[in-house]
Parts: structure tokens; sequence; C-alpha cells
């Protein structure tokens, strides 16, 4: 009885080896036609050079065409940035999420380098923008559906931006905008801890001119570039 579990193992063993030389022996062939399929192919282009020559040109023509095509689209997207007006009614139906890429959208249109942060995490910031003239700006921003007759932006909110604008954000200028209106407490909050208020006026005037935010506001930092305004 003990001889046939020993039999049966011995024989899965040698079926096992057969099948070990085999893959072995299918690998090898493999990788030995593999090679002589790239000796080939290397062998017909050495014949044929004018094939790699006449992919190279298509390459270049195809590569300078996207290219021409790409600097076109940016170009337009600085035209059209250039252009943004919106009026305080269009800024009213936004959400929230759209909102802030309004503001980011304006601030790039009076030449910062702005990008949109808002969502999970961001630390009371949801547009951070670099000015023309160096000044990194962070803006909170408030949508209300309902524009001034929605309910008024509070000292809480401007608390939260005056713990990261600067600690987090390396603000030089805090602001909190919205289209509506902020409650009579916020206003002396704001003006005592350098927070900027962007209510729904300033907002207005902002959006549909072609003054930038900061010649829109009173007590703005010092350039930190005062080359890039000349």
């Amino acid at each position: 009885m003990s001889r046939r579990p020993a039999r049966r193992t011995a024989r899965r063993r040698r079926v096992s080896r057969s099948k070990r030389q085999d893959e072995q022996i299918v690998l090898v062939f493999g990788a030995v036609a593999v090679m002589g399929l790239i000796a080939a192919v290397v062998q017909w282009l050495l014949t044929h050079w004018w094939v790699l020559v006449l992919a190279a040109v298509v390459a270049v023509v195809i590569g300078g065409f996207w290219y021409q095509r790409a600097k076109q689209r940016a170009e337009w997207a600085r035209v059209r940035a250039a252009a943004l007006r919106l009026r305080i009614a269009e800024l009213d139906a936004l959400d929230h999420r759209a909102f802030e890429f309004a503001v980011r959208d304006l601030m790039r249109r009076d030449g910062c380098d702005a990008e949109q942060l808002g969502g999970a995490g961001d630390n009371a910031c949801d547009v951070r923008a670099v000015d023309p003239a160096g000044r990194v700006w962070a803006i909170q921003c408030k949508h209300r559906r309902d524009g001034d007759r929605g309910s008024a932006v509070g000292v809480g909110v401007l608390q939260q931006v005056n713990g990261t604008a600067r600690q987090i954000h390396g603000a030089d200028v805090a602001v909190v905008l919205t289209n509506g209106r902020f409650s009579s407490k916020a206003i002396p909050w704001g003006n005592q801890h350098r927070i900027h208020l962007v209510d729904r006026r300033v907002l207005s005037e902002w959006a549909a001119g072609s003054r930038p935010l900061w010649d829109l506001l009173d007590r703005i930092p010092p350039p930190r570039r005062p080359s890039a305004l000349s």
C-alpha cells in the first residue's frame, strides 16, 4: 500500500519537470523568434533607409501642426480671458463651485497666476493668486443664491481666513468675497485684522469693468516686484 503513493508522487514530479522543460523550450524559441524578427526589421530599415527619413519628416510635420494648434488655443484663451466681463446676475446664477472658478478667471483676466483650491481641505482659501506685482492673494468665496437678500457673511468666516491666509497660504492680501453682503460686525472686524471684504457692489464693479481688484480696495500692501508694474 505504501508503494502506490510513492509512485504517484514520483509520477507527479516527472510531469511537473516535463512541463517546466516544455515552458523553458517555448520561452527560448519565443525569444529567438522575437530577436530574429527585430533583426529582420532592423535589416529592412537599413536597406530602406528612406522610410526612416519619411517617418521623421511626417513626425516633424505632425508635431509642428499640433504645436501651432496648442499655441493658438493658448492665445485664444488669453484673449478671451482679457475680454472677460461678467454681470452680477450671471454670478448669482452660478453654483458655489462655478462661482470660485469665475473668481479665478477674473484674477487671470487681470494678469494674475491664479488657481482654484476650493473643496475639502482648502484651509479657507478657494482661490489663490499671485498678481503682476508679486503679491499673493488668498480669496475665500461665499456665494449666496439670493444675492444680498441671502444670509450675511459673518465674523466666523473672517476668523477662519485670518487663521490660515497668511500662515498657510503665505498671503499678502487676505480676501473674503461674496455676491451678497457682510454682517455689521464683520466689517469692522475685517478692518481691524486686515481682511479685505469684497461685497456685492465691489464684486459687480470688478467683474463688469476693466479695473483690477487691487484698484478697488484700500490698504493694499506695496508691490513685491516694483519693476513688474513698469
